[in-house]
């Protein structure tokens, strides 16, 4: 498995919990060559994933990729660089791909607008069994709890969360580079900071409504991890959650949040747990073999390859796959079966953390993990 923590490393302008490689271009290529994968797939953009991009180009290998972030609205947030030239790179990015997996129906409608080709779903799952109401914990102060979980950062608007006019005690929990501004600006609400594991799992099912405020996310994970503990989810019917919560059901949409929020308070929980019990990781490793291609050959399925369950292989049976992810920091290389058996597990802090779950498109690695 390769990070930027193999290659020097600064971090990223307006967001320096990411670390974006130096010039990894020499040191991607001979580590794609000494693992020899039968499937490549490039998760992300950025500079390992560019330098893996040019490694299969000259190399002649088939690879898949896959669009998880809105980064064309992340970008113009930031700075002042028109969507159209960033959607221009990512077309130029993604086009050598044989397939690019997006998360949901809504995302794959706008990237074929925008000129991608050929456009598939890759699905997502949840960890029912850390995220469960039976680990509902009581949280401090008046009901409801309202709650936001995941990445403070500027994108994820959360400022429209805690403003809203509507009773109860507002938690956001979660780190990243917009959290000192908010606490300052917002001193009634909970700032919990960063929570992983089975204490992050304890608080959102403490919650009484789960907040998603965002209106550039592909999916949100969140959100099933929410419905996962039984906590109904109040968002806008945008990009996202149109494809994950079930108006009236596991949740509210509204262009009105706070009205969101309201009717979220009056739903029942127990169908929130019911439909997060139907998104399994295994169904969505499932789909994600299904679409990777061998490295070679370019066009036969990889999917038979792959092992029943994931269960962890003995020495020299796993297929070899390479996959360029970016939430170890910049965009980085993951290598899941190496040639000695072992797949590279993820710390427990580094998985919990939004960065590295946002997205969520880690999917084969932790399917793998959990059932050694």
């Amino acid at each position: 498995m390769l990070s930027p923590e193999a290659f020097r490393s600064v971090p990223c302008p307006t967001y320096p919990e990411i670390r974006l490689a130096l010039a990894p271009g020499r040191g991607v290529s001979r580590r794609l060559a000494d693992f020899a994968p039968d499937a490549v797939h490039i998760a992300t953009e950025g500079p390992v994933g560019l330098a893996a991009r040019r490694h299969c180009l000259r190399q002649g290998l088939a690879f898949t990729t896959s669009y998880h972030t809105q980064f064309p609205r992340y970008v113009r947030m930031r700075a002042p660089i028109p969507e159209d030239l960033s959607y221009r790179f990512l077309r130029w990015f993604h086009r050598p791909a044989r397939r690019t997996m997006v998360p949901t129906p809504a995302i794959r409608r706008l990237l074929e607008v925008r000129g991608f080709d050929p456009v598939v779903l890759w699905g997502r799952g949840v960890d029912t069994e850390l995220f469960t109401p039976a680990r509902r914990m009581e949280l401090e102060g008046e009901r409801p709890i309202l709650m936001y979980m995941g990445r403070v950062a500027v994108e994820k608007n959360i400022r429209a969360f805690l403003d809203l006019d509507v009773p109860g005690t507002r938690y956001v929990v979660g780190d990243g580079p917009a959290l000192a501004q908010l606490q300052a600006n917002y001193p009634d609400v909970v700032f919990t900071g960063a929570r992983y594991g089975e204490d992050l799992a304890a608080t959102v099912a403490g919650a009484d409504v789960f907040v998603f405020p965002s209106v550039t996310d592909t999916f949100g994970l969140v959100l099933l991890e929410a419905m996962a503990s039984g906590v109904p989810v109040a968002a806008y019917p945008v990009d996202g959650p149109v494809d994950v919560v079930e108006d009236g059901v596991t949740g509210a949409l509204d262009d009105d949040l706070g009205r969101a929020v309201e009717r979220a308070l009056r739903l029942d929980r127990g169908p929130c747990r019911a439909h997060a019990l139907s998104r399994s990781w295994e169904a969505a490793t499932a789909q994600f073999a299904a679409h990777l291609v061998t490295a070679r050959a370019g066009s036969d399925p990889i999917s038979p390859l792959i092992p029943d369950r994931c269960d962890r292989p003995r020495r020299g049976s796993m297929t070899r796959q390479a996959a360029v992810d970016g939430r170890r920091g910049d965009r980085s290389v993951h290598a899941v079966g190496e040639p000695g058996g072992e797949l590279g597990p993820h710390g427990e802090q580094q998985q919990r953390e939004e960065l590295d779950r946002d997205e969520g498109h880690d999917a084969a690695i932790d399917l793998c993990r959990r059932h050694r």
